[in-house]
């Protein structure tokens, strides 16, 4: 790739002080025309050798486009903000809004070229991050991310004498050091390994364009070039609104099994034995989130459950067990205007856990394959697709040493019109019972059809659903505690 490229582009500076100005005026022209329709973001991805000229370029699209209106964010080392979060994270809390351009210098797919080059990674290592790197850009595609990716390079024989320039320019010296000339000295292995990563990434929705970096006013105007025809082109198409579905048709149980109707949800338990072990395991949690190890842990638990099954009442019975500094719960409704502006994700990545605390979803993620399906808020294609972007998401929590506890709690159909009843002539109750929880309840088997495709397609091994019966909220909060419990110390066990 690198090889047959030609990296000799030159432009003369005439040339570029006449074609400067227009192109310019054409990127403001587009920035101006993308923040109006607000339909999607445009992230603009550069990676490539030392001394291409990556870092000019970032500056002068800086000085070309309003800045206001551009996030560039440079990547380097986590910080120990960032170290304490699956590595994915800094990624999304720095992802455009819908309507503006980012500019990520250096990204996700930097640590990996680096491991591979200088920490011998294995090559089964390596290709396993490279399908992860496909998986976030397809998602990120396929939630309306405008990815333009830029691949800066020189030849060994250009990056020297570019190395050398700066580093005998009393101006420019500070930027060459150690490790600028670290990198100089592999580069014969940092090339094979990128041009493998470059040709494995490179797909019809996010391509790499490769810049020659050897003259300046070429590799300006190429890169600028290039987000003007990416940004104009889907500018010019018309916008498409996603048509409204209706649920899946068919029944819950078209395979024998509905993991739901199953449930025993009349569970027998006393309110003197409930109190004995509500001691118990409260106390049981309280040590577990003091232990030695706990520190380099993170818990993640997620609440869903038929309205009025007692989502509530189990979450405080957890909190109570907790130090208030240590623990976040998380509500989730309906999306805010910036959380719409974002991928579908962002919401739920911004709110993750450091490493020692636990943060509780109440509602989460899993709105995409239920509330969202059966309302028709999205498109099949979209709820559809979301199962593998969940498992992916949540198997990169808990490669990164966090404990995801998911709990389903199912009452009745009787047991949930009883409690609507009650919250109605109960006046500090009131609040909890809406129109929408009397809308729901009337679409109560398309409901049933998406949780039960939910715990077939989401429930993994590192990650399974427990279906929780929760007709007695006595049964219910012990057995909330238990899993909890039970799943902290098998983690904690593990070292």
């Amino acid at each position: 790739m690198f090889d047959s490229a030609n990296l000799d582009h030159h432009i003369s500076k005439d040339r570029f002080r006449r074609e400067e100005p227009k192109l310019r005026t054409a990127l403001l022209e587009a920035q101006v025309r993308l923040g109006q329709a607000k339909r999607f973001p445009v992230l603009i991805l550069v990676g490539g050798v030392e001394g291409a000229g990556k870092g000019e370029t970032v500056n002068l699209l800086n000085e070309w486009m309003d800045p206001r209106y551009i996030q560039t964010t440079a990547f380097g080392l986590p910080n120990e903000e960032e170290d304490s979060r699956p590595a994915m994270w800094r990624y999304w809390q720095a992802l455009p809004p819908k309507g503006r351009f980012g500019i990520f210098f250096g990204g996700w797919h930097t640590q990996t070229l680096v491991d591979r080059v200088f920490k011998a990674e294995s090559k089964s290592r390596f290709e396993t991050e490279i399908a992860a790197i496909q998986r976030f850009e397809r998602m990120l595609t396929d939630e309306g991310v405008l990815l333009i990716k830029c691949w800066f390079h020189l030849s060994k024989r250009q990056q020297k004498k570019r190395l050398e320039a700066l580093e005998s320019d009393k101006k420019t010296r500070w930027r060459v050091g150690t490790e600028e000339w670290r990198y100089f000295n592999a580069s014969d292995r940092f090339n094979q390994v990128s041009e493998h990563l470059i040709r494995a990434t490179s797909t019809g929705e996010a391509p790499w364009v490769i810049v020659p970096g050897a003259d300046p006013n070429y590799r300006a105007l190429l890169t600028g070039r290039t987000i003007l025809a990416r940004v104009n082109e889907r500018l010019d198409q018309k916008a498409v609104s996603a048509p409204a579905v209706k649920p899946t048709p068919r029944p819950a149980d078209v395979d024998g099994l509905n993991v739901i109707r199953a449930l025993e949800l009349d569970q027998v338990y006393d309110k003197a034995t409930y109190e004995k072990e509500l001691e118990k395991w409260q106390g049981r949690l309280n040590l577990l989130s003091r232990h030695k190890r706990f520190k380099n842990l993170a818990v993640v638990t997620v609440f869903e459950g038929n309205d009025a099954a007692g989502k509530g009442g189990a979450i405080r019975r957890i909190t109570q067990s907790l130090d208030a500094r240590f623990y976040r719960g998380v509500a989730i409704a309906a999306p805010t205007e910036e959380e719409r502006a974002q991928p579908y994700l962002w919401r739920f990545w911004r709110h993750l856990p450091r490493k020692g605390r636990f943060t509780i979803f109440d509602r989460s993620w899993y709105g995409r394959v239920l509330v969202e399906r059966v309302e028709g808020f999205c498109s099949e294609a979209d709820w559809m697709r979301a199962y593998s972007e969940i498992n992916d998401f949540e198997a990169q929590l808990i490669s990164h040493d966090t404990v995801v506890v998911k709990y389903w709690l199912a009452i009745s159909k009787e047991e949930q019109l009883r409690r609507f009843k009650l919250r109605e002539a109960t006046s500090f109750k009131q609040w909890k019972i809406t129109d929408e929880d009397w809308r729901n309840r009337k679409k109560w088997e398309a409901y049933e059809t998406a949780v039960c495709d939910m715990v077939e397609r989401t429930s993994t091994e590192i990650a399974p659903w427990t279906l929780v019966e929760a007709n007695n909220k006595y049964f219910a909060r012990i057995k909330v505690l238990k899993t909890l419990v039970k799943a902290v110390e098998e983690r904690l066990a593990k070292g």
